[in-house]
């Protein structure tokens, strides 16, 4: 079993940044790619950005540019710095977790809240 635990939401207006932080427990050795992603009120959850063990990074085109990915093997953390943020990237952040050997997401901290408002 594999624990998550978001940190690093909040309020900020447009154009400004936020760095959330998830740190990762349990059977962490077991983690093949660590996952960014989120949900706005009334839509699906939706991919932001992935980083697998050995630094492979996938964006959402929606964040390209704006957001970066990035994870610390020794602290067992992942991070996602988001710059230029916009109204439309307020949602619910989820970290995520993939196993080795497996293409899903198994994984998922409790979410922390990013809302971009003037």
């Amino acid at each position: 079993q594999v624990q998550l635990a978001e940190s690093g939401g909040g309020l900020v207006q447009p154009g400004g940044s936020l760095r959330l932080s998830c740190a990762a427990s349990g059977s962490i050795f077991s983690i093949a790619a660590m996952g960014w992603f989120r949900q706005a009120p009334g839509k699906q959850r939706e991919l932001v950005a992935t980083i697998t063990r050995g630094g492979i990074i996938d964006y959402a085109d929606s964040v390209k540019g704006r957001f970066t990915i990035s994870r610390d093997n020794a602290k067992n953390t992942a991070y996602l710095q988001m710059n230029s943020l916009k109204p439309e990237d307020t949602a619910v952040y989820y970290c995520s977790a993939r196993p080795r050997g497996t293409t899903r997401y198994d994984y998922w901290g409790q979410g922390t809240q990013v809302t971009v408002s003037s």
